[in-house]
């Protein structure tokens, strides 16, 4: 006979599954929220500015124009046969994308304090209307890429299908650290000061300005536990190169972004209990 700890054990993971879909059957009923949130904020970040969502644009083609003149003109770096302009851009609007979700998304909780503490609803939703405006500014950005690629006369294969779930793995791999850096930020604001930094070394530890051809074959292993590595080579190659991602890194991508989505959303929902008094 299984003793009660056993089933116990047994029981836990369907325990975690149950609270889970609760979760996300809670926020369905408020994907009005979601949409109304993410409205604003695409409001409140173009009112008022000369170029409106031109904004989106100008941020990845600024630092494109730079990393040409300092790493392919200064410094020769390789790109891979790859023109650099495009090279770079390709990697900077998804870069962007990430950097614009983590900067917002840490501080959602934060910068809505009044509607936290008056009135209840779920706080991820603050979290995905923030991915959601950045998604809208990846689409704006995606304009500009695509030109570049007529121009450049890159050669469109199947293997553009692949950018769909790269992008969802990318949203679930954001996600699950917005989770984290929003609960934290809550509790300790050195976060927010701390993010602009830890953003930019991180993307000087990803492929964006370089190929990752350019790291030692010895060291990628380790080099790729960076899940934004993995991401925008494989974005890379699977737009300008016409190849598919590597299988290996891909499985181990999902299984990494699944586990920390899952662990992170939790620990977001028990954290939230105490933000209304917190913040």
């Amino acid at each position: 006979m299984a003793s009660v700890g056993s089933i116990a054990r047994r029981s836990e993971p369907l325990a975690t599954d149950g609270v889970i879909r609760r979760y996300l059957t809670e926020l369905a009923q408020h994907y009005h929220l979601i949409l109304s949130f993410a409205r604003r904020d695409i409001r409140v970040r173009y009112k008022q500015t000369a170029f409106g969502v031109g904004w989106a644009i100008l941020q990845p083609l600024s630092l494109m124009l730079m990393f040409t003149l300092v790493f392919a003109t200064l410094a020769r770096v390789p790109s891979d046969g790859i023109p650099y302009p495009i090279f770079a851009y390709g990697a900077l609007i998804f870069w962007t994308f990430f950097a614009t979700s983590i900067s917002h998304g840490t501080k959602a909780m934060v910068a809505n304090a009044e509607l936290v503490r008056k009135i209840y609803f779920p706080r991820e939703t603050l979290l995905l209307a923030v991915m959601l405006s950045a998604l809208f500014d990846l689409l704006i950005a995606s304009t500009i890429f695509v030109g570049m690629m007529l121009y450049y006369q890159v050669v469109i294969t199947w293997t553009i299908l692949w950018v769909l779930p790269l992008l969802v793995l990318q949203v679930l791999f954001v996600l699950g650290v917005i989770c984290v850096t929003s609960a934290l930020e809550v509790h300790l604001r050195d976060i927010g000061h701390a993010l602009p930094l830890l953003l930019q070394l991180w993307m000087f530890a990803s492929p964006v300005a370089y190929p990752l051809s350019l790291v030692p074959p010895g060291l990628q292993p380790v080099y790729l536990l960076n899940p934004m590595a993995f991401l925008i080579d494989s974005y890379r190659r699977v737009i300008l190169h016409g190849t598919p991602p590597n299988p290996v890194q891909l499985g181990l991508a999902i299984v990494v972004a699944l586990v920390l989505v899952s662990v992170a959303y939790l620990g977001f929902k028990h954290a939230e209990r105490t933000f209304a008094d917190v913040i």
